[in-house]
């Protein structure tokens, strides 16, 4: 296992986050889903230069993507992106793209289950083809019931990934499996060798460590099932609008420049820009609590 982060969560030059988490221990990347940000030339040179690679990248499902659409273009569209992240992560030597089906944030399903189910697995078939074809794994990943209505539960991912092909395997996300499953370390001993990815933040969304989940328990279910694949930082830490905060200063004040689609998403994730210190530490935090128990 290696100790991996997700850019997505603060807009900031990609070089400014290969410098940040170098200095705490990361080895790798999952670049945020979105290859019209990336010049693969320039991020390659970036990787190299800080010495650290690219694990793969998670699809940013928002706003029109959504695979489980009634509409056959707007499902067409969607599988076009997440083709695009295949490509950019096999151009960048990554190995891995989490896959989320449906939009997150969208609680209307816009058919009965049997058609969304038939949209949903059709669509992936054609995405895994593609990633077979640029040497990619496909890891289909469910989130929480407050993000998508398709599918919260690891068998459900499973479900999924079986009816795509044996090897099609699953992302497991520690904060959502503490929400929607009855024991999140069976759902990890039944993903088994299926599971490609294994993204981390505590029960309350910030670093772990900074809630409530056992990570030695976490890691050491992991070690049980031989998993050898990156342990990736995805803290989407929530702002108190209370004077109740515990964390004054974690909302970046001045202007930002980020794209619309980004900041909607960490948002609708209950976030905010956050400060530079206050990433870093959330950061630092992880590193501390996670590098430890996988080395």
């Amino acid at each position: 296992m290696h100790l991996s982060t997700h850019n997505w969560m603060r807009a900031e030059p990609l070089a400014v986050t290969l410098k940040r988490i170098k200095k705490y221990g990361y080895e790798s990347i999952e670049i945020s889903g979105e290859p019209a940000q990336y010049d693969v030339n320039e991020t390659r040179s970036l990787l190299k230069e800080h010495g650290i690679r690219c694990w793969g990248a998670v699809t940013l499902t928002l706003g029109e993507r959504n695979l489980a659409a009634r509409d056959e273009g707007q499902r067409a569209r969607s599988v076009d992106y997440v083709k695009s992240v295949i490509t950019m992560v096999s151009e960048l030597d990554g190995e891995i793209v989490t896959l989320v089906p449906a939009t997150v944030g969208k609680v209307v399903p816009d058919g009965t289950e049997e058609e969304e189910w038939t949209w949903v697995v059709d669509a992936t078939r054609e995405c895994f083809a593609h990633a077979q074809k640029r040497g990619v794994r496909i890891a289909v990943e469910p989130l929480n019931r407050f993000e998508t209505y398709f599918f919260n539960r690891a068998a459900q991912a499973l479900a999924l990934a079986d009816a795509v092909s044996p090897e099609c395997g699953v992302c497991l996300d520690a904060f959502h499996l503490n929400i929607e499953e009855e024991d999140m370390y069976e759902a990890i001993r039944l993903a088994g060798k299926r599971l490609f990815d294994f993204h981390v933040a505590d029960n309350n969304r910030f670093a772990a460590g900074l809630g409530q989940l056992d990570w030695p328990k976490i890691i050491g279910t992991l070690k049980e099932i031989g998993y050898d694949g990156a342990v990736t930082n995805e803290f989407v830490a929530p702002v108190d609008r209370t004077p109740a905060t515990k964390y004054p200063d974690m909302v970046e004040r001045n202007p930002v420049d980020i794209p619309p689609e980004q900041l909607k998403f960490i948002q609708d994730h209950g976030s905010s820009i956050l400060t530079e210190k206050f990433y870093d530490d959330q950061m630092r935090i992880t590193a501390e609590t996670i590098l430890p128990l996988i080395k």
